[in-house]
């Protein structure tokens, strides 16, 4: 059995606002383990980037911060280390692909100077052997004349180019963790499979464990190795990604699930099944589970007490008293 790289535990990430407390993350376990895809999904507003952004150390201090959980990562809390130390493995052993590559990247800086900062900071490399590696990772991501492409800038790349470009960036140390926030969003399909493909191959490479934050239920089947499905700032079903789609057991998970369109029986044209309802907002997060007014299944304890996770089988866990 593989060795977890990161584990988190009963992480609670929250927003200060004038209206309250948003409780945006709020009590999450996930692991990841090494050399690894794992995926974490859901509806937008869940949860999933602020989760990236807590590992991260990213959470704006003036209207956020993590209140409660640990975050492990290789026996290191990541949660306890100083600024400085946090800077010193952000870049090197983790990185991240932010969701969108244009308001990422810097207009007024080239292509080569951006790709080439992590080496900058983290190495001891000259300018010579750093833009000899600037060029290496660009050729490896799919960059065609990536000599070239040193001195341009982001406008003058396409929207696939420009993701290539925040992949080289995040990679270019070798991390040890890449978290990969929506990097598909927005490209079109031919694009999103190369894109995938890279970062397949690029782990396989590097032995990189990435956790993969996406509402792209396809993505995940085509990818992942284990899944973590996340609803109102909680985790709900986690385990095997084989297990999660044969025996879908939340009935979150179940309703995500049948909402994808179906190419069989394509003669047969039915309405896609939808999830009545809306998302609780987290400013007030309803007591027990946060799915219960929108579950047809829900019961009076589901609105009263939150449940356990409980084991399916092993490797899959669900959070619903169906399995208590």
């Amino acid at each position: 059995m593989q060795d977890n790289l990161l584990k988190i535990k009963g992480l609670r990430t929250y927003f200060f606002t004038r209206k309250g407390i948003v409780k945006a993350v709020d009590g999450v376990d996930i692991e990841a383990k090494r050399g690894k895809f794992t995926a974490l999904v859901g509806e937008s507003g869940c949860g999933k980037s602020v989760t990236g952004l807590s590992i991260m150390g990213l959470i704006p201090s003036s209207i956020g911060k993590i209140v409660d959980g640990e975050i492990i990562f290789e026996d290191k809390d990541l949660t306890k280390l100083s600024y400085k130390e946090m800077a010193d493995l952000r870049g090197r052993d983790i990185s991240m692909i932010f969701q969108e590559p244009m308001t990422s990247l810097n207009p007024v800086l080239t292509i080569g100077r951006q790709v080439g900062e992590p080496l900058r900071i983290h190495s001891s490399l000259s300018s010579e052997e750093i833009q000899e590696r600037v060029l290496s990772i660009l050729e490896m991501v799919g960059i065609p004349e990536p000599r070239s492409r040193l001195k341009s800038y982001p406008h003058q790349l396409s929207g696939g180019m420009r993701q290539r470009v925040m992949i080289a960036m995040a990679m270019i140390c070798q991390p040890k963790l890449l978290i990969a926030d929506e990097p598909t969003t927005a490209l079109d399909v031919t694009i999103q499979a190369q894109i995938l493909d890279l970062m397949l191959n690029l782990m396989k490479k590097i032995n990189t464990s990435i956790i993969l934050i996406t509402h792209d239920l396809g993505v995940v089947a085509e990818v992942c190795d284990d899944v973590n499905v996340m609803y109102a700032g909680n985790i709900v079903e986690k385990g095997d990604v084989f297990k999660i789609f044969d025996k879908p057991s939340h009935p979150y998970t179940w309703g995500l699930l049948r909402s994808i369109p179906r190419v069989k029986n394509r003669s047969r044209v039915r309405r896609l099944y939808t999830i009545k309802g809306m998302v609780p907002s987290l400013l007030d997060p309803p007591l027990g589970c946060r799915f219960a007014d929108r579950c047809d299944r829900a019961s009076d304890i589901c609105r009263k007490k939150e449940p356990p996770f409980n084991s399916i089988e092993e490797g899959h866990l669900v959070k619903c008293w169906l399995f208590a």
